[in-house]
This record gives C-alpha cells, sequence and structure tokens, in this order.
C-alpha cells in the first residue's frame, strides 16, 4: 500500500544526506560482480570468469574514474559532490571500501576457485609444482618462444628507471655482481603477446587417483623468472617480485580547437599507449620494502596508491580459461531465437530480379504489418538487426541507410553491409562515434574503411558524443517515399548482443521516419532542431520532458488518482531527476527502479523516499536495455532508448528515446519489467545506508531467476520450449 503523502515543500531535497557517492556506489556494483565469483551455485569457470570482470571493471575504474580525482587534487579543485564529498575525500574513502575486496577477489581465486579447478582437472600450477619433466619442456619453451622477446632494463646512474606502461605486469629484479658484491636493479616486463598461462603438452599431464587432466600449465611470469639467469649471464639472482601498475587513460581532447577530429584523436591515442600518469601500483604483500619504496619512488606515488594480495597479480587474464571446451563447468549454451514473426520470411537473395518481386515477403513487409520488439540476446541479434541493414544494403528499392556507430564489432557484418550498400549505388551516411571509450582506435580503423568506398562518415558533434542506436532507411514503394526505423538500447555490435540485454524497435510509423530524418539533419548539418514529434532527443528536450513525465504522475496524485513509475537503466546519477523522484514519492507515487549499476538515489527514506524501491539484477547477461513507464491515470505510456538518467546521457550526448504506440509491445515490455521486479536469484535489494543485499527465495517458492524465465519464454514463443 502506499504511504502516507507528505509534502516536500519543507524539505530540501537537495541535501547530501539523501545521496550517495557515485563512485562509492560503482564499488558496490562491483562487489556485486564478485559476489558472483563466489556464489556456489554458478558453474565453475563462471566463477573465474566474474573474477576476470572484476579485475577488468578495477582497471577502467582507475585509468578513468580515480585518474580524474587524482587531477583535480592535483589542481587543488575541489568541486563537492552531491553527496558533500571532496575529490580527496572519495579518493580516501575509495581506498578504505576497495581495499577488503580487492584482497578478498585475489583470496576467493588463491584459497577456493584454485583447488576447486584442480579437482576439475584445471590444474594451475607454481613453477616449483613442476616435476622435472615439466620443468625441462618449459625450460626449452623459454629458450624458443620467451627469451626472443624479452629485453631486460637495467637502473642505475646510467640507466633511468624505465617508462612502464600502462596495465603492464613486469618483475622487479636484483641481481649481485660477483666481481664488486654490487646489488643491482632491472625491470623485465611480461611480453603481452605472448598467453598469460602457458598449458603443458597433453603428455606431460599427470593424473592424480585416476582424476582426467583437462589443462595443466603455470603464469608465464614464473617461466621467465625461473630462468633469469639467461637475462642476466654472470650474475647472481637475488630476488624478484612482480608488480604491476595502472596508468590515466583518458583523452584529453580540445575538441574546438582540433581542425580534424580523426588526426586529433589518433594523436591522443599515441599517448594514451605510452599513458598518462601512475595511479595505482599491484604488488605482492611479501615485496620487501626496500623494492616496495624504490617503486614508489620511481613512479611518483604514495602508499595510500599500493594495492597489494597473497597470489597472482593482473586476474582479470583469467578469462583465458572460458576457452576451454568444457561445457559442464560453464552456463549451459545460450538460445537465441528468431522472432516469430520474422520466421515467415525466406533465406536472403541479393538478386535484384527476385527482390523486385512484389509478393515477394520481405523484412519491409514485415514492418508495415505492425511494429516488431526486439530482445537481446533471447532473440537473435543477427537474424534481427543485422539481417535488416544487410537486407536495405541489398535492396533495390532503399535508395538511403543512415546510422550512428558507436560500438562495433572488429569483424562488423553490420559495417560491411554498410559498404555493400554504398558500392551498390546508395546513398549511406554513418555518425562514427570516435570518441567512444577504449574504442576510438577500432572506429577509426572502420570511419577509414567505410569512407573509402564513398560512404558520408560523420565523426560527431563538438562537444557531445553520440550515444543514440538509431538506423533510417529510406525506400521507395509505389512512386511514394517510406521511411523505416531501428531505434535501439544497444550497440550495433554482433558480439556484445549475445552477452548484453538489449531492445530495439522497427516501425515504419511516419512520425518516428520524420523525427529521425530530423536527428541526423542536425547530426550531420547545421539544423538545430527544438521540437520533435514523438521521440526525445538529448540534449535537447529530453531533460524537460522526462520531468514532465515524472510531474504528471504528481498532479494525478493530487487530483485523487494513482501514481506510479517503473524505470530500467545501466545508472541513476543526475541530482535533478533524483530530486524529482523524492518529490513524487513524497506526493505518494509509487517507484520501482531497476538500475543495474550505480545508483545515487537513496530509497526508503522516511518522509523522503518511502514509496521509492531499487533493485539490481547480476546475472549471465549484462543487464543494458533502458525502460521507461508511466502510468498516467491508466493511458500507460512507456518509452525505450539509449540514455540512463545520468548528467552526461541528459546534457552531454546525442539520445534517442522512442515512445512504443502498439499496445501488444507495451505489454510485453510491461511483463519484462514485472518478471525482473519478482526475480529472487539474481536481484540484489538497495538499503536506504547505500549497501545491497541479495533477495532469496522464501519459504517453499522456487528460485525466480529473471534472465532464465526470459529465455525460456523466447524459446516457448517459436515452440522449441
Amino acid at each position: 500500500m502506499p504511504k502516507a503523502k507528505k509534502s516536500s515543500g519543507n524539505i530540501n531535497l537537495q541535501n547530501p544526506e539523501y545521496y550517495i557517492n557515485r563512485e562509492l556506489s560503482w564499488l558496490q556494483f562491483n562487489n556485486r560482480v564478485l559476489h558472483e565469483s563466489t556464489d556456489v551455485r554458478t558453474p565453475l569457470l563462471e566463477r573465474l570468469k566474474f573474477i576476470a570482470i572484476f579485475n577488468s571493471n578495477l582497471d577502467e575504474f582507475f585509468m578513468v574514474r580515480v585518474a580524474a580525482l587524482k587531477q583535480q587534487v592535483e589542481a587543488k579543485v575541489n568541486p563537492l559532490t552531491p553527496d558533500g564529498r571532496t575529490p580527496q575525500q572519495q579518493l580516501d574513502d575509495i581506498r578504505t571500501w576497495l581495499y577488503p575486496q580487492f584482497k578478498q577477489q585475489n583470496t576467493e581465486f588463491e584459497k577456493v576457485l584454485r583447488p576447486l579447478l584442480m579437482q576439475a582437472g584445471i590444474c594451475i600450477l607454481n613453477y616449483i609444482e613442476l616435476n622435472d619433466q615439466q620443468k625441462i619442456y618449459l625450460d626449452n619453451y623459454f629458450e624458443e618462444q620467451i627469451f626472443p622477446v624479452l629485453t631486460p632494463l637495467a637502473v642505475d646512474p646510467s640507466h633511468p628507471f624505465p617508462y612502464i606502461s600502462n596495465l603492464s605486469l613486469n618483475l622487479a629484479v636484483v641481481v649481485k655482481n660477483p666481481e664488486t658484491e654490487d646489488e643491482l636493479f632491472a625491470r623485465v616486463k611480461v611480453p603481452n603477446v605472448l598467453p598469460r598461462f602457458l598449458p603443458l603438452p597433453p603428455e606431460l599431464n599427470v593424473e592424480k587417483n585416476g582424476q582426467r587432466i583437462h589443462w595443466t600449465g603455470i603464469p608465464l611470469e614464473q617461466a621467465i623468472a625461473h630462468n633469469l639467469e639467461s637475462l642476466f649471464p654472470g650474475m647472481n639472482i637475488q630476488e624478484y617480485h612482480p608488480f604491476r601498475i595502472t596508468r590515466d587513460a583518458d583523452l584529453e581532447l580540445e575538441e574546438d580547437e582540433a581542425e580534424d577530429l580523426l588526426l586529433a584523436i589518433e594523436q591522443e591515442l599515441r599517448k594514451r599507449r605510452m599513458g598518462g600518469t601512475t595511479v595505482r601500483l599491484e604488488i605482492q604483500s611479501q615485496t620487501p620494502p626496500l623494492i616496495r619504496s624504490r617503486l614508489l619512488q620511481d613512479l611518483e606515488l604514495t602508499e595510500t596508491d599500493i594495492y597489494e594480495v597473497d597470489g597472482l597479480l593482473g586476474l582479470r587474464d583469467l578469462m583465458y580459461f572460458m576457452a576451454l571446451p568444457l561445457p559442464a563447468l560453464k552456463d549451459p549454451p545460450r538460445q537465441s531465437v528468431i522472432h516469430p514473426r520474422l520466421q515467415r520470411l525466406p533465406e536472403p537473395n541479393h538478386d535484384p530480379e527476385v527482390a523486385e518481386l512484389e509478393d515477394r515477403k520481405d523484412f519491409f513487409s514485415i514492418i508495415r504489418e505492425k511494429d516488431i520488439l526486439v530482445h537481446h540476446p533471447y532473440q537473435s541479434f543477427s537474424s534481427t538487426v543485422v539481417r535488416f541493414i544487410t537486407h536495405a544494403a541489398h535492396d533495390p528499392k532503399v535508395l538511403a541507410i543512415k546510422m550512428t556507430l558507436y560500438r562495433t564489432s572488429g569483424d562488423s557484418p553490420i559495417v560491411n553491409a554498410l559498404i555493400a550498400a554504398a558500392e551498390n549505388g546508395k546513398q549511406v551516411s554513418v555518425l562514427v562515434e570516435l570518441k567512444a571509450r577504449f574504442d576510438e582506435e577500432n572506429n577509426i580503423y572502420w570511419a577509414r574503411r567505410l569512407e573509402s568506398v564513398g560512404v558520408h562518415v560523420v565523426y560527431g558533434l563538438v562537444g557531445l558524443k553520440t550515444h543514440s542506436k538509431i538506423v533510417l532507411v529510406v525506400r521507395r514503394e509505389k512512386n511514394k517515399m517510406r521511411r523505416y526505423v531501428h531505434i535501439g538500447t544497444g550497440n550495433y555490435n554482433p558480439k556484445t548482443a549475445r552477452l548484453y540485454t538489449d531492445l530495439g524497435l522497427f516501425s515504419c510509423r511516419e512520425e518516428l521516419g520524420a523525427d529521425l530524418t530530423d536527428v541526423f539533419n542536425f547530426l550531420t548539418g547545421y539544423s538545430r532542431q527544438k521540437s520533435y514529434r514523438e521521440i526525445m532527443v538529448a540534449p535537447v528536450n529530453m531533460r524537460d520532458r522526462f520531468q514532465e513525465l515524472i510531474q504528471r504522475e504528481i498532479e494525478n496524485i493530487k487530483k485523487g488518482f494513482s501514481g506510479r513509475i517503473v524505470a530500467k537503466m545501466n545508472s541513476l546519477v543526475d541530482p535533478e531527476i533524483i530530486s524529482k523522484l523524492y518529490e513524487a514519492s513524497c506526493a505518494g507515487v509509487q517507484i520501482d527502479l531497476i538500475i543495474r549499476g550505480i545508483c545515487c538515489l537513496r530509497p526508503g527514506l522516511p518522509n523522503i523516499s518511502e514509496n521509492i524501491r531499487v533493485i539490481s539484477i547480476i546475472g549471465r547477461f549484462l543487464e543494458h536495455s533502458r525502460i521507461y513507464y508511466f502510468h498516467n491515470n491508466g493511458q500507460e505510456e512507456i518509452y525505450i532508448g539509449s540514455a540512463d538518467w545520468m548528467r552526461r546521457n541528459l546534457d552531454r550526448r546525442v539520445e534517442v528515446i522512442t515512445p512504443i504506440k502498439d499496445p501488444d509491445i507495451a505489454k510485453d515490455l510491461q511483463e519484462i519489467m514485472g518478471i525482473m521486479l519478482a526475480d529472487n536469484r539474481h536481484a540484489w535489494e538497495l538499503q536506504p545506508d547505500g549497501s545491497y543485499i541479495q533477495r532469496v527465495p522464501c519459504d517453499n517458492l522456487s528460485a525466480a531467476n529473471s534472465q532464465q524465465i526470459l529465455m525460456s519464454m523466447a524459446l516457448r514463443s517459436v515452440g522449441m520450449n
């Protein structure tokens, strides 16, 4: 039942006590990722995968978020966050919160997962555990395959401390000159051109108690460490200690001063490869004080920048083991289905004469019947989005294709289809977002490839990232031009479409076609469109429109009607939206939020947010779709699109959110959100203090795994379950 209404007029909804720190909320999210590695219900190799994801997430967090905070501290800039913290306070709190997590992930791997892997026949050994035959093999492998690519670097008055590249694993080596008895320091980089884990040939696997061995090997750095004599002949090896560093890797780009954005970003990428200032040092806890202080001094770090563990460094490399052909240790194979309405389509035929037949069923005729909603990865990305763009590329009636590309795969069939479209004489315009963080190099490659075949490539707008996921296809049909659109929540990336949950709408409604035409004119020309027929566009009208929709629920409550909001997104950070949600809660609006990652709103605060509930779902797939539902006194409105409720999405990115007009699709989306709200397997409930508690099934109730339920529903929709 709704809580008693309370006016927010006398309450300061901007009070810092009502907001959770963004960085600490992210650490909570990554802790939920880490929990999946400890959950015994998760298959063994999947647990290993979550350890790798936890570490990969942390690398990016330090390269971007921690680096930015350090820059603010160094520049003596002290902006307060909505929760009232300075940059230095955030850095202090990050270390306090993160250090136990960092130790926990290492303990989980070394004390729990490594022995379990051994029992399952995956033997990640240390060099000293090898038998003589295995050592001989690896020593020979070292001489033939590893030694030629190593470069030991001395550090002395004539050899300054070498540059250490970002995310590199290294050995700090101490050697003694037997003639002078002088101890010397050197650095050996563990080459990333070789696999991090070196497998032994099957014939050298040693079975114990008849157990079948699937993989045996050691970490690469140990093969190097136990052959250091080859690198320092004539010297006595005293000790070695692995270390790993993280550098600032965010681009510093003055867009308005760049005459050529592509060249400017290429120059910044060269700087990134070198890396900015060091922000973190990872070492083993047994590293002696002398080596420790030497590294701190040369890397210009302090003790608070050190993260130490008892075991292997750089556990993101554990993803290597997901390639092992051991299905019993992984999630069951993912089964994507073809959307029921698209199963009627014949196999693709690019013969122009066949394609000209009026009575031939094609993708466009299915869309003309009514809008189509696709849900990935439960429904196949290749048979929907890829096929739509490929079909358009070869359809002789299609005159133009326009789309935005934020991230795509390295072997993108979508880019290949766009190239084919240009070669087929169609007008193709593509906005390639060169500023997509950590995908800049890939996007530059595709931009140049597209330009080489005559595609009109636009690199984005000054000061704005283009994050929208939109396609517009213009087709001549019986002397009439018809526009077909796809508006999605996820990137046009076939690889991530198998791992991320995302939604996409196909439509040929005239209003949507006209709106996207205006958006592309905004992106490619000098248009400054201020209003749209149906869609929300950031940074034009989206912020105001969302606030109006929330206010409408408040007004309905004031009139004695009911009010309800359900929203699913990746992150909720924007203070204005949070304040508006608090206002709605005070009025009595019932609000359910499904937020995978960062949430700066505190639910359940008496008289502030007691009508707000927040859950986060961390499961097999990365929850990435954005859905927004407003009850509107029974005239329900529901939207999907690319934007989260974050300042960057609403103010500094080009985003597109579309209303769902088809009542059947609207019901499907409500069912999806209802299933997620009922999840008691992978759902976590946010508490007022910022912590999360994982749901567990009540007595006599079975686990409700929302992702598994949606997978089963997709299979049933095509008669496969």
